[in-house]
This record gives structure tokens, C-alpha cells and sequence, in this order.
């Protein structure tokens, strides 16, 4: 058994946080979009007989999102041991669910190879209890997302959109932001109706200053929007063309703003991509 999956990082096009309920935990309302900046996973059956986890990235930790997922995942069925390879793409504490469409990538890739071995509504719990954005892509493309993330709505595919994405040296750490956000009064807006021209995300008002910057460049250089994407600290703008985004990840790069890509969103199909 071999297999691999496209695990692709997400962008926020609308993120409105509610009060803490009685719970601690916040409600959302938010609108995902899958875009082609990604990782890649590779499930084999384990040669040594134990779970591995091969990573190109030196700061994965011991217990993580894959890690996590598979215990879940044991709890309900058997599941023989692994060998993981990732190659990661995702920038850590960027607010692009790289860690989130890890998990989500391991448990398609899982149902892929018997298609009723793992239910969808097993995948979708496992996916709920390791994180709230890993339900988002267990679906891609473009999708609402509510009461805690959990409850996702696909949306239809839209025209494609270029984004360039640039993440600055400073991470932000979600707990952290979800802390000070609680710190201030705010109204919880509904759903525009068009997330495009209608970006927002409340996140923004916790940010740090260099985000702001950095979505007021991109806007500056053409960018037809630009937003902060989940909790951050990774900031997209968008554009209509690939040569409009292009150009402006060219004189972006001189700006030392972080590191920078070129994406492009993602179909429902593109962004579910598996294949033996």
C-alpha cells in the first residue's frame, strides 16, 4: 500500500468570532478557500512495524495533528501502523490550516484505500476533535464554516483567483489572539453577501502592526483585496490574473516583508487530489 495526497493550506475570506460560550470555546462564522500552496503526504504500510514519521520540517513536534488523528482514529477501528512521509510547504503559526489539512489529508487518505472502512461521519468526528479548521478540508474548495468550524457547507467553485501570500518573520499564536480579542467589545457580523469584495476578519484587530502593513502593499501594488487569513500572521491579497499577481510578487520581493508565494485557489477536485 502506497499512497498520496495533496494536504493544501486555506485561506479565510471572511472570519467573524463570537463571545466564548458556556463552554470557553468561541463560535464562528467563516468562509474558507483552499488554495494551491501546499504540502504533500505519503502513507505506506510501516516496514518496521511501529508508526514513523518522516518530515522535511526539523520543528515538527512529537505530538501533532497526524499523531493525533491516528489515536483518535484507533479508538473506532483498527488502523495497521504507518509510515508518514510530509513534506511540508505550510508556514507554522501563519493562520493557513497547515497543520489542520495534515490530519485532514491522513484520514482521506485512509478512507481512500477502502472506501468503507472509515464512514465520513467517523472521519468528520475524528477531524472535529483534532482541530476546528480540519473539517474545512476534509471537503476543500470553497465552503462555509460554522458553529465551531465543525459544521461546513460547500460552496460552489468560482472563477480562479490568484493570490500572493507573504508571511512575515513574526507567528502569532492562536490561543494568544483568541485572548486579546476577548479583550475587546465587538459586534459578531453575519455573512456578507459576497466574500469577496466583503473580506474581513477580526483577527485583524489583534494582529500585529506588520500585518496591517503588509495587506496595505499588497493593495498598494494591485491587489483587488487583501486580507489577514485566520488567526495569522500570513496575509493574502488577491488578484484577477496570474500575471497581475505575478508581477506584484516581483516588486514585492524587495520590500522584505517575509517570505512570500504565488497561489492560485483551488477547486473541490483539485484541492481532494489522491492518487496510488
Amino acid at each position: 500500500m502506497k499512497i498520496e495526497t495533496i494536504c493544501p493550506a486555506k485561506v479565510n475570506l471572511f472570519l467573524a468570532v463570537g463571545p466564548p460560550d458556556v463552554s470557553g470555546m468561541h463560535p464562528l462564522r467563516t468562509v474558507f478557500q483552499a488554495i494551491s500552496l501546499a504540502d504533500r503526504l505519503v502513507i505506506e504500510d510501516s516496514p518496521t512495524g511501529q508508526d514513523e514519521l518522516i518530515c522535511n520540517w526539523p520543528g515538527m513536534p512529537e505530538n501533532n495533528t497526524l499523531t493525533k488523528a491516528l489515536r483518535l482514529l484507533r479508538e473506532l477501528i483498527p488502523v495497521p501502523r504507518l509510515r508518514m512521509t510530509l513534506t511540508k510547504s505550510i508556514p507554522a503559526e501563519s493562520g493557513m490550516g497547515g497543520g489542520s489539512s495534515n490530519a485532514a489529508g491522513l484520514l482521506r487518505c485512509l478512507q481512500a484505500i477502502n472506501p468503507g472502512w472509515i464512514p465520513d461521519f467517523v472521519a468528520h468526528s475524528v477531524a472535529a476533535a483534532v482541530g476546528a479548521d480540519v473539517p474545512f478540508f476534509l471537503t476543500g474548495g470553497c465552503a462555509r464554516g460554522e458553529g465551531y468550524g465543525e459544521r461546513i457547507t460547500a460552496l460552489p467553485d468560482g472563477e480562479p483567483r490568484w493570490f500572493v501570500v507573504i508571511r512575515p518573520d513574526e507567528g502569532v499564536s492562536t490561543p494568544a489572539a483568541y485572548r486579546a480579542l476577548d479583550a475587546m467589545d465587538r459586534e459578531w457580523r453575519d455573512y456578507p453577501p459576497d466574500p469577496w469584495t466583503g473580506l474581513f476578519n477580526d483577527f485583524e484587530r489583534v494582529a500585529p502592526c506588520m500585518c496591517g502593513e503588509i495587506a496595505e502593499r499588497l493593495q498598494v501594488h494591485g491587489a483587488e483585496g487583501a486580507l489577514l487569513s485566520g488567526s495569522g500572521s500570513a496575509v493574502f491579497g488577491w488578484f484577477s490574473s496570474e500575471g497581475e499577481a505575478a508581477q506584484a510578487l516581483g516588486a514585492l520581493q524587495n520590500e522584505n516583508l517575509g517570505d512570500l508565494w504565488l497561489a492560485r485557489t483551488l477547486t473541490r477536485e483539485e484541492s481532494l487530489w489522491t492518487t496510488w
